[in-house]
């Protein structure tokens, strides 16, 4: 399985806090052999458009630790959930 590396928070669209906008979303992150995302794909929705496209630029922006078969690393989707909860 592939994994997360240690990255910086999300942000937080402004104007969805200001909305009081919360959910998750979750992309199907497609990462490469050497952790790099490659393409990402909205499997659930927030059910805000804005929260869903921050998600997305948050973990295209991330680096991972690339799934491994048989001991080598190998390209590979990963479902990447974002927690936007208001604070």
């Amino acid at each position: 399985d592939a994994d997360y590396l240690q990255n910086p928070k999300p942000v937080y669209p402004r104007q969805s806090k200001r909305l009081g906008e919360h959910g998750q979303a979750i992309h199907s992150v497609f990462i490469g052999k050497d952790g790099v995302p490659v393409s990402a794909t909205l499997v659930r929705s927030s059910g805000f458009e804005r929260l869903d496209q921050a998600a997305y630029d948050a973990v295209m922006r991330w680096r991972y630790m690339p799934g491994k078969r048989n001991g080598v690393a190998t390209a590979m989707a990963f479902n990447v959930p974002i927690n936007w909860v208001l604070e």
